[in-house]
């Protein structure tokens, strides 16, 4: 492991973190306070950038920018359900 994977895994690990209050709100209240173009790009470009981290052999890198492209997914989804 190198130590590029181990500060993005982290970074990507608070990012994640950050977007839970926002779901958890998202379901609580059923509403969408995030645009779905900026669910859409977010999730896109998180699995995106996912993918790239694998090429590189950035593993735990790869694995925490999927799942945090899944968390935007969550939020993309709640805005296209609680319109």
């Amino acid at each position: 492991m190198v130590w590029q994977d181990v500060i993005i895994t982290i970074c990507v690990l608070a990012f994640s973190y950050a977007l839970v209050p926002q779901i958890v709100h998202g379901f609580k209240n059923k509403k969408s306070s995030i645009s779905a173009q900026t669910t859409f790009i977010s999730s896109a470009g998180m699995i995106i950038l996912g993918i790239t981290y694998i090429t590189l052999k950035l593993y735990f890198s790869a694995i925490m920018s999927i799942i945090g492209g899944m968390l935007w997914e969550i939020l993309f989804i709640q805005n296209r359900i609680y319109k």
